[in-house]
């Protein structure tokens, strides 16, 4: 099996962390170079976007993309973790969600707002992730953070649960948002179930799970779960190059590009040779001059 730069959208399987899934899918691939772009939870499956190999030079562009989430909340208590692998915080009890009060609630929390992390999570604190200061029973001391929930959307209510669809930007925590909808209705809640569907452009459909990516293995087809560097970042425009200007970009010299078409204004594009390789992502440093800030 041949090297392959690119994009593999696993669908992550439920208790297993992304940085496990990396080392899986870097055995698949046969590559040391294999990164994410965001970490989902071990209780989350879904979309998890891996760069592989050269692909992993392009992770900064992809990093404050919007994500979207299906979560199944339950109410009754609050969990140490925000979710239903924590331990149980305070007294459990039953609890009767009612549907107009949780969808007035929900309506509070959509648009830009500061965000406390859960204690037990990926964020870091003087460098060591909260986690692992949490398992050592050291006090974790998190900041608010500003997130924005774009859409917030009610999919089913019935006794002690709720299902709930979110769009929110990079950063934003659903087992916070569970954790304070619980605190507001007085009750507690904890994330139950959690999928994500979404990452910037890839999305839940063009995913594969681990299965599938060792049966493509196996029959020596892996290339088909890549999408390749020249289909990433849609909203950088391409621009094409010809062969002696794909070799000055190669040595790190800036370029012209034409003044018609789409690309004079664009602040970054792609930049290909005649046979359609990605060559560089070019940034705009004067009117139609780029500077070839990534090569490949």
């Amino acid at each position: 099996m041949g090297f392959m730069d690119g994009v593999i959208v696993l669908d992550k399987p439920r208790g297993i962390s992304s940085h496990d899934a990396v080392r899986k899918v870097r055995w698949l691939a046969d590559s040391r170079k294999v990164g994410h772009l965001g970490t989902l939870d071990p209780l989350g499956t879904g979309v998890l976007p891996l760069v592989v190999n050269k692909a992993v030079r392009l992770s900064r562009f992809f990093l404050d993309h919007d994500r979207e989430y299906e979560a199944t909340l339950r109410f009754g208590w609050a969990t140490d973790s925000y979710d239903r692998d924590g331990c149980v915080i305070g007294e459990k009890r039953e609890a009767a969600i009612d549907r107009i009060r949780l969808e007035d609630l929900l309506a509070e929390f959509r648009g830009a707002q500061e965000q406390m992390p859960p204690p037990i999570s990926a964020k870091k604190i003087g460098g060591v992730p909260a986690y692992k200061l949490a398992r050592r029973n050291q006090a974790v001391a998190l900041e608010p953070v500003e997130v924005e929930i774009h859409e917030l959307e009610l999919l089913e209510a019935g006794g002690a649960t709720a299902v709930i669809r979110c769009r929110c930007s990079a950063g934003t925590y659903i087992r916070s948002l569970a954790h304070d909808l619980g605190k507001r209705l007085g009750c507690g809640a904890h994330v139950d179930s959690l999928r994500r569907t979404l990452v910037g452009d890839f999305a839940i459909e063009e995913a594969r799970t681990l299965e599938e990516l060792a049966g493509l293995r196996g029959q020596d087809r892996f290339d088909e779960a890549f999408l390749t560097l020249e289909k990433l970042l849609p909203e950088f425009p391409i621009h094409r190059v010809d062969a002696a200007t794909a070799n000055r970009i190669g040595h790190g010299r800036d370029f012209r590009i034409s003044p018609f078409g789409n690309v004079r204004e664009a602040r970054r594009i792609k930049a290909v040779d005649p046979g359609g390789r990605l060559v560089c992502i070019g940034e705009a440093v004067m009117p139609r001059l780029y500077h070839p800030v990534i090569v490949f």
